[in-house]
Order: structure tokens, then sequence, then C-alpha cells
């Protein structure tokens, strides 16, 4: 064994820039001259398996992947796509596909995502084809794209997943006790167990992602734009993917989602979901928010995450034998484009709707709102709403800003500090939308009812051009 021989020279010159490292840096610590580490990589001197050894306990590299690794993988995937009948004269043989994978893994891998937005573009616009060809081209309704397919079946059932909710508290419990620096937890997690290295990198460098893993470095890359709470949530997720990402995938097929896209989509919402869950443990979190009265800010800073997730979180304690309260959560941009919706029995867009311009989060700033909202029918709910500051920019682009709104039944908030600050409070006067709603003399109100005819009288001006009676 001691005379195998392999030539890798892509992959050691990979792995130095990946390092930051000069050849007289790696050299060094090799203990072998930097003309020589410059033969190997360029693959006219051999890595010995002695030489592999050291290099492995230098760098802390996985040798099943140096001595091919995925590779078949990588090669049958690229086989695959060269199959395809627009570039299939472009190969001349298969031993190009093995240098590609073994020379420029990430290319590979690159080409292969790129390969497949191509073929659901090609399906996607097949299907429009067909749709005009049928004379439905002016009623094709937007949710028949993947995104919209995944809200609608999520955001109309509840916001819980017990299989993930158990993964997470086992994964937690194998982490480290809560009340522990869980994100320290998680890095050592990731290094010791997977041999995960977790480095926050500069914009420049991560132009276009907050989070990304390179496999072949076994580096988890976070972007420096994140916050604590981002950083713990996107580290989090990645535990996700690594322990029990095999349950989510089995969650998202019980849905039967119509697409591969739509199966991605899904599973990226419930990694979130998962991470979530990881970072607010359901038997702790349940506890706190009990404890503060479901006081948000309090629960954020406890657990260590965002207002936002806070809140998100709380829509999911529906657990039989220890339910919280049935909140349900909106989140949107300035501009009022819906971003997210949950709720603990599904969003209730027909009681509730959520495009009400007097609606809390509509003009909340930095500081929390609670106000005590009814709608015509007389029924009454809490609502919570703040601003949140996302993802920050570069000068002068002004970043992400959210509106975050949580909400519950008046009837079932008692034990909420909100409720209790605002005890016999004014209700403010909301509805479910401007088409659907027949609140009078509404100031607020942008387009006429669809149920009520406009009264117009030349002697008579209202708060509104869309005064009815």
């Amino acid at each position: 064994m001691a005379d195998n021989k392999v030539f890798a020279g892509p992959k050691v010159r990979r792995l130095r820039n990946q390092l930051g490292l000069t050849q007289t840096a790696m050299a060094g610590t090799l203990g072998i001259s930097p003309s020589y580490l410059n033969l190997i990589e360029r693959d006219q001197r051999p890595l010995t398996v002695q030489l592999l050894l050291k290099m492995a306990q230098a760098f802390s590299l996985d040798l099943g992947e140096w001595q091919g690794g995925d590779r078949e993988k990588v090669v049958a995937d690229l086989r695959r796509i060269f199959a395809d009948p627009l570039i299939a004269g472009e190969l001349p043989g298969e031993g190009e596909l093995v240098e590609l994978a073994d020379a420029a893994p990430n290319v590979a891998a690159a080409f292969a995502k790129l390969h497949r937005a191509y073929g659901e573009t090609q399906a996607r616009l097949s299907d429009l084809s067909a749709a005009m060809g049928r004379g439905e081209g002016a009623g094709l309704r937007l949710s028949r794209l993947p995104l919209d397919e995944v809200r609608d079946v999520l955001e109309t059932r509840p916001h819980h997943h017990a299989a993930l909710e158990g993964a997470a508290e086992r994964l937690r419990t194998e982490v480290g006790p809560v009340g522990e620096d869980l994100g320290g937890a998680l890095r050592r997690w990731l290094r010791e167990r997977h041999d995960i290295a977790v480095r926050v990198l500069p914009v420049e460098v991560m132009p276009l992602w907050r989070r990304r893993y390179d496999r072949h470095s076994r580096r988890l890359f976070l972007s420096e734009r994140l916050d604590a709470a981002g950083r713990l949530r996107e580290t989090a997720a990645e535990a996700v993917r690594l322990a029990f990402g095999d349950a989510v995938e089995a969650e998202v097929a019980s849905f039967g989602f119509s697409s591969n896209e739509a199966q991605r989509i899904a599973v990226r919402e419930l990694t979130r979901y998962g991470a979530l869950a990881l970072v607010m443990p359901y038997g702790a979190f349940r506890d706190v928010s009990v404890s503060v009265g479901y006081d948000v800010e309090r629960l954020a800073a406890r657990f260590g995450a965002s207002f936002t997730d806070a809140a998100e979180r709380l829509t999911s304690l529906q657990r039989h034998t220890a339910p919280g309260l049935p909140f349900f959560f909106l989140e949107t941009d300035p501009v009022g484009h819906v971003l997210r919706r949950a709720g603990a029995r599904g969003f209730p867009a027909a009681l509730f709707g959520g495009a009400c311009a007097r609606l809390p989060h509509v003009r909340a700033g930095d500081a929390v709102v609670a106000e005590r909202a009814e709608m015509p029918d007389g029924t009454a709910w809490l609502l919570v709403a703040k601003g949140e500051a996302g993802l920050p920019g570069d000068f002068p682009d002004p970043g992400r800003r959210t509106r975050v709104l949580l909400g519950c039944e008046w009837d079932a908030a008692a034990e909420t500090v909100y409720a209790r600050a605002l005890g016999t409070a004014r209700a403010v006067g909301i509805g479910p939308a401007c088409r659907t709603c027949e609140r009078e003399a509404c100031a607020s109100r942008a387009k006429p009812p669809l149920t009520r005819p406009l009264a117009l009288d030349e002697w008579v001006s209202g708060l509104t051009p869309y005064d009815f009676r």
C-alpha cells in the first residue's frame, strides 16, 4: 500500500485556495518544498499515501472523498446531462466527464443545477403552450406555480409537524442542554460528528447567498450580512439537514406535490421549521411562553431568536398534550407583498383576511404595537405587530425590512401580556379586505365593496369616493 500513488493536483490547488494558503505555507506544513508542491498541483508528481495521510491530519480531510468519494455520482449526473439531444454531440468520450468530476466538482454540480433549471423551464413553457393552445391563456392562474402550490398547502393546514418536533427535540438533547450557548454547541456538533467547520465570510465573497455548504471542503459558509439570530437559524438549518433531512423529505412526500420544484420548495420551508424547533425546543419554549405571558420580545431574547422567528414559532405550539394559544402569523414587506402566512389552525383567511389597511402591521415601526381589533360582524382579535430589519444592503441599497403580525381571537388571548395591558381599550375597526368589507364610513377604504351599490349623492361628500348605504 505504501507504493500507492494518487494524482490529485486540482484538488490540492483548490484546497490550498480555500484555506487561503500560499504554496510556501502549505509546503511548510507538509514538510515538502514549494517546488515539489507546485509539481503536485500540476499533476507532474503524485500524492503518496504518506503525504495524503499527512494532509488529512493537517487540514482535516475526508480521505474517502479524496480517494474517489462521490465521483461516481457526479459522473452519473454528468452522463445523464450529456444524454440530452441538445448537447449529446459535444462529448467525444466519457474520459472528459471523469476529468471534470475530479478537477472541478463544484463546476460539475453547478452545471447539473443549471441543466435541471433548464429542464423545469422547458416543462413550464410546454404547459403554458398547451394551455394557450386550448384557449386558456387569458385565464391562467398564478397558483399553478410551484411556490403558490406549496403555500396553498402549508398555509391552510395547522402549522405543526409532530414528526419534526420529535426529531428536533432529540437533536437538541444530543447537541446540548437548553440554556447552553446553542451556536457554539452546534458548531462543535458539526465539527465532531460531521467534520464540518463553520465560517462567516464577507459580502464580497458571498454576494448571492446567506448560507452555503461546500461539500468538497466540508465547510459551512455564512454571510456576514446575517445578525446573530440569523446565523444561529442558518446553522441550525444545516444541522437539521444532516440529522433528520430524511424526516423532512418524508413529511413533504406526504403532501403529494405535483412537481420536483414544489417538493424542493417545501423541503426548504420544513427545514426552516425544523431549525426554529431546534432553536426554540417545544417544551422549553412553551413553558417560557406561558410564564412570560407570550411576550414575543422576551421570548426572542431568551432563545437568541429574532422577533419574526419567535412570533412564527408561537403558531406551532399545537401538541395535543401541551398546546399553546391558537395564534396565526403574517409577514409582509413594506408595500404589502405577503412573504409568509401560518396558523395554529391554518391562516384564517376566510374569517380574518389580512389585507385590511387598518391592521397594525401596516403602520408598525421598530416598537411593538398591540391592539384589540373588531370585524364588522363583531368578531374581536388580539393583534400584535412590529417592523423588523432583515438582511442589510450595500449603500445605496436600503436592504430589507419586513412587518410581522401575530394574532389570535380575543376570547383566547386573556393569558397574554398584551390583552392584560389593553384591558377594555376601545377596539379598532378592521375588515377582511375592501372588496368584501361592508364597514361604513371607513376612511381607509381603497376599493368599493362587491356586495353593495355605491350611493353617490351630489349634495353629500363622504369620507371616500366609495360611500354606500
